[in-house]
């Protein structure tokens, strides 16, 4: 069990009304920033935050805010993807967290913790799909870039929507908090690829409410009022490996599901930085 101070701070953030207070954060983030005054506060705030400028597709005066600077996007060949289309690349720049089989419908959140991928993607027949495949978890901090990408190609024939709490997601919520990611607000975008299906699913966190989808602007999180919402693409949204998907408005967490047995990469070890499009391993053959 926790110690008595960790077991407070838990108890304060269930008090408090963080989906409210993430809307206001993210309505300061939106704040236009005048001119003259982008490069020495934007570039402080990048500065005090380690961000890597150097790769950004705009030089610093072209955002107008801070939340423009959080979902900037990459210059042309900033990130290289596998040579081979079949290898899943990392949708995101992050800090990978668990890995591992879906077996018994169960997922790792830290060492004595599980929860349901039924719970995750609010789904239990989606959620069979992916019993015998793997999950990855990736953690994006606030120096990470924003934006997610698909990580491999295919048809996105659905996307759900599901509102929760705003918890943190940081290392003490997640090893001590039951079910933590799929208390917190998410949106899981399917992808139908050659391997099967692949569960994208971004999760909210305090001061992250706010998640975009680039494939549907009506798909937008931490709205007052909003309710689940299951959207069906007809025809569906055809994507390639490496095309924006969605974004955060600040950092998160993604947790990937496959649908067919991956091989992870062995290097894929907890608290290991990974950069958008690294391989992520192979697909098992069928025959295996």
């Amino acid at each position: 069990m926790p110690d008595s101070p960790t077991r407070r701070w838990l108890a304060g953030w269930s008090r408090l009304p963080t989906a409210l207070a993430s809307r206001l954060t993210g309505h300061m983030a939106r704040l236009p920033v005048p001119g003259p005054l982008r490069r020495p506060v934007l570039g402080g705030v990048a500065r005090l935050l380690g961000m890597d400028l150097s790769e950004a597709a705009d030089p610093l005066r072209r955002y107008g805010s801070l939340d423009d600077l959080f979902v900037r996007r990459l210059r042309v060949g900033a990130r290289e993807w596998p040579e081979s289309p079949e290898v899943p690349g990392s949708p995101v720049d992050g800090i990978v967290g668990q890995r591992g089989p879906i077996t018994g419908g169960r997922l790792l959140q830290a060492k004595g913790r599980e929860y349901a991928a039924a719970d995750l993607l609010d789904d239990e027949v989606l959620a069979a799909r992916f019993e015998g495949g793997a999950f990855l978890t990736l953690y994006l901090a606030p120096r990470h870039y924003h934006r997610i990408h698909a990580p491999v190609s295919g048809q996105v024939r659905r996307a759900r929507h599901v509102p929760g709490r705003l918890l943190p997601v940081n290392t003490p919520a997640v090893r001590w908090v039951d079910r933590l990611f799929p208390r917190n607000e998410r949106l899981t975008v399917l992808i139908e690829g050659q391997a099967g299906a692949v569960a994208v699913v971004a999760v909210g966190a305090f001061n992250v409410g706010r998640i975009t989808a680039d494939f549907d602007e009506r798909l937008v999180t931490n709205r007052r009022g909003a309710r689940s919402e299951t959207r069906i693409y007809h025809p569906p949204v055809a994507v390639r490996r490496g095309d924006p998907l969605m974004a955060f408005h600040l950092g998160s967490t993604v947790v990937l599901l496959f649908e067919r047995e991956l091989r992870l990469d062995p290097v894929l070890d907890a608290g290991r930085e990974i950069r958008l499009g690294a391989p992520l391993g192979t697909h098992a053959s069928r025959g295996d």
